[in-house]
């Protein structure tokens, strides 16, 4: 297996004392695991960011082997993780998109919502300019999966776009991260409590 992609980095778990296991989203291959050789080490530490959009080089020997990943940088996350209510909401997208999906299922139509939403996590002058997008990528991804309704994406005031994500919350934890860790759910509800706070 050899690929090259633009790709989301969702999730990195620490391997060894200075490797990575990384999960990517791509357009092409769908959600995509690969050993990240030196993440931890001073060069690799700010790519191995969830949120960051990077240059993705996939190589193995065989289709059930773990992958090698090299990675690019291509646009950093990290000067919104200081700030709260971004952090929060990028924290939550991307354990969402990391624990809901299936291994290497593209879902195209996703990757693009995902890319859209963190771009307006991180550019909107502030969250009033980016929850409905955000909600909008739970609506999106219910529906990818099969268990999507009526639901469309929220529009109007931030009373609107949380009783929108108070009716979806149900439906995610039910269906998307029935058999995942409670912790998931937590970003979730840490971010309803931020997103609270400013309506």
């Amino acid at each position: 297996m050899h690929a090259r992609a633009p790709a989301i980095l969702v999730a990195a778990r620490h391997h060894g004392e200075t490797a990575v296991v990384a999960r990517f989203l791509t357009g092409e291959f769908g959600l995509v695991a690969g050993y990240v050789a030196g993440g931890r080490g001073r060069q690799l530490r700010p790519v191995v960011i969830p949120g960051n959009l990077v240059d993705l080089q996939l190589s193995a020997r065989s289709e059930s082997q773990l992958p090698f990943a090299k990675i690019e940088l291509t646009e950093s996350r990290g000067p919104w993780l200081a700030e709260p209510l971004p952090a929060a909401a990028i924290g939550w997208i991307t354990a969402l998109t990391a624990s809901a999906l299936p291994e290497r299922q593209p879902y195209p139509t996703l990757f693009e919502a995902l890319q859209g939403a963190l771009s307006a996590i991180c550019h909107a002058p502030s969250a009033r300019g980016w929850a409905s997008a955000l909600v909008g990528y739970e609506v999106l991804l219910l529906r990818e999966l099969g268990y999507g309704g009526a639901d469309a994406r929220p529009e109007g005031d931030m009373a609107q776009v949380l009783a929108a994500m108070d009716r979806l919350g149900p439906a995610i934890d039910h269906y998307l991260l029935a058999d995942r860790r409670a912790d998931v759910m937590a970003a979730r509800a840490r971010l309803r409590q931020l997103l609270g706070r400013i309506s």
